[in-house]
């Protein structure tokens, strides 16, 4: 059996942090002042994950290409994280929620539903989007920049 290490960043609960500001989103009719830090806390987490895949693409690199292989690794990994993690399900959660919450007001009396019901709706919708977000940014990228530092990432994904 391979020895294979473990990445604590993808592997385990840290991988989380990437989802912070989904649950910002979520939250923002309840708490918008949560917004913020947790797209800071989500950011934090890729510039940590870009940092460790390019830190270990340079030390399995050959000494002439190591910064090549290094920036291809943090390019990869930083645009993967950025699309799938942060951007692209924040925008979608956001936009869940907005539309959840003009759906409720305008058809809901109760004001305790009215105020949660859309964050609700919002952290409900989050397992559903995850994995098809991160195959659409995978086939991106498959077709698009991995191509062309293919020959610097070595058949790795994000």
């Amino acid at each position: 059996m391979a020895n294979v290490e473990k990445d604590i960043l993808r592997d385990g609960p840290l991988r989380y942090l990437g989802y912070a500001n989904e649950l910002g989103e979520s939250f923002r009719p309840v708490f918008p002042a949560l917004v913020a830090p947790s797209y800071a806390v989500a950011f934090a987490y890729v510039a940590a994950d870009t940092y460790d895949k390019a830190s270990k693409a340079g030390a399995s690199a050959p000494p002439p290409a190591k910064s090549a292989h290094m920036a291809a690794a943090a390019g990869d990994t930083l645009l993967w994280q950025t699309m799938a993690s942060v951007v692209i399900p924040g925008f979608t959660i956001n936009r869940v929620v907005a539309l959840s919450k003009a759906a409720v007001t305008s058809s809901v009396k109760n004001p305790a539903l009215v105020r949660w019901l859309p964050t609700c709706i919002g952290l409900g919708a989050i397992p559903l989007i995850i994995h098809p977000i991160d195959a659409l940014v995978d086939f991106g990228m498959d077709n698009s920049t991995r191509v062309w530092s293919a020959k610097y990432l070595e058949g790795k994904s994000n």
